[in-house]
Order: C-alpha cells, then sequence, then structure tokens
C-alpha cells in the first residue's frame, strides 16, 4: 500500500524520494491500459487525506484503480514529429520524433486525463489542489493543452526546461491535455498532490508512483 505524503514537498525531494522508492520498471502492476478514456490523475478526499487514484473508464462500469498496479502503454501509432511552429519548441527541435497522447480523443490511444470531479467545494482552501511531477525516464515529458487554432496554450509539465513540473488544478473540475514523450522506453512518474483545508489549515496530501511504457 501507498503511505501517505504528511508534508509539501519541494521538487527536489520528489526527485530524491523518485530514485530512493521507486520499483524497478519491470514490476509495474498488471493491468495494462493502452486505449479509452482514464483519468490518470483522480484526485479524492477520504478519511481526512487526499487521495491519488486512477479512474479506469476503458471498462463498463468504471473502475477505481492503485496507479502501482497500472502500465499505461503508449503504442507506436501515437508517434509523430515536432512541428516546425517555434511554439512547440519545448518539445524539441522540429521534426524531431516526438510520442504523443492527444487531447483531443484518438480510439485507438488513449485519452488520458486530470480529475478533481471528487473534491467537493468548500473543503480545500481556495478550491484548489496543486499537483507536482517528478520523472525517470528515457526523455523527457510535456503536458500541454492546445488553442483552438491547435497551438500549445497552459504547460503544465515541462521536464526538459529544469523548472519545478507544478501545477494547481480546482477542485470538481476534469482536464484533458497532450502528453508527449520525447523517447520510447519506460518512464517512471512520481507524482504529489496537496492542498490546505479550508476549515482548519491543516496540509493534506498523498504520493503516488505511476508507469508509461512508450514503443517504438
Amino acid at each position: 500500500m501507498r503511505t501517505p505524503v504528511r508534508i509539501l514537498v519541494t521538487a527536489g525531494l520528489l526527485a530524491g524520494a523518485l530514485a530512493a522508492t521507486a520499483a524497478p520498471a519491470q514490476a509495474a502492476g498488471g493491468v495494462v491500459l493502452d486505449r479509452g478514456h482514464v483519468d490518470v490523475v483522480g484526485i479524492a478526499y477520504e478519511g481526512g487525506r487526499l487521495h491519488l487514484h486512477v479512474h479506469d473508464e476503458t471498462v463498463e462500469p468504471g473502475e477505481e484503480r492503485d496507479p502501482e498496479d497500472v502500465t499505461f502503454r503508449v503504442p507506436p501509432a501515437a508517434g509523430t514529429t515536432v512541428p516546425a511552429d517555434p511554439s512547440f519548441g519545448f518539445l524539441g527541435d522540429a521534426g524531431d520524433p516526438v510520442w504523443i497522447l492527444p487531447q483531443v480523443r484518438n480510439p485507438d490511444l488513449l485519452w488520458p486525463g486530470l480529475g478533481t470531479e471528487e473534491l467537493d467545494e468548500g473543503v480545500l482552501r481556495d478550491d484548489t489542489v496543486t499537483v507536482t511531477f517528478a520523472v525517470l525516464g528515457p526523455g523527457d515529458l510535456a503536458i500541454y493543452t492546445e488553442n483552438a487554432f491547435g497551438l500549445p496554450g497552459d504547460i503544465l509539465v515541462d521536464t526538459g526546461d529544469g523548472q519545478p513540473d507544478t501545477f494547481a488544478l480546482p477542485a470538481g473540475g476534469h482536464t484533458h491535455a497532450n502528453w508527449a514523450f520525447e523517447k520510447p522506453g519506460t518512464y517512471r512518474i512520481l507524482v504529489v498532490a496537496y492542498g490546505t483545508l479550508a476549515s482548519t489549515g491543516r496540509v493534506v496530501a498523498d504520493a503516488a508512483l505511476y508507469h508509461f511504457q512508450v514503443l517504438a
């Protein structure tokens, strides 16, 4: 079982925790998800703490899973190249290969979401939960939205820019974004979610380890 995180963790501590506690990639869980809608990062408030989980809607009815029991598979069909438009430069040089799980649904790929529907309004201060990513893998990971013109909007995660990969999500919300992997291989992603209880000012948090397998 995962141990709840009770303190606010800095980016440096995240990286150290990932290296120290992450299980070998081949030890990832036996449930493989490779297409359909799934909230990769689902966040709830249960039993006086935050709870990270996977909300799997690839099955009917949907099922809640422990992240460490799941391997998310990115097939070769997700492969494309970095566009020439310089606004996509955070993905690499124009023409470089990149594997993307898209913001817009593609029936042949995973449609990854970030879900906070289970966080009721008024529980957390400012109705906001903060999420931090630390990634260990063969390449960089970027999570970003696109606007109506197909250009990058919000860049939530960019492990190649040397900055903390931390962003806020509103309670009761649901977000879809592009998940772009720089190289094929296995990625281990340590996710920490934390917020402050509106009623007491106490920080509540949870951490979970996710596994993605990117196939060339």
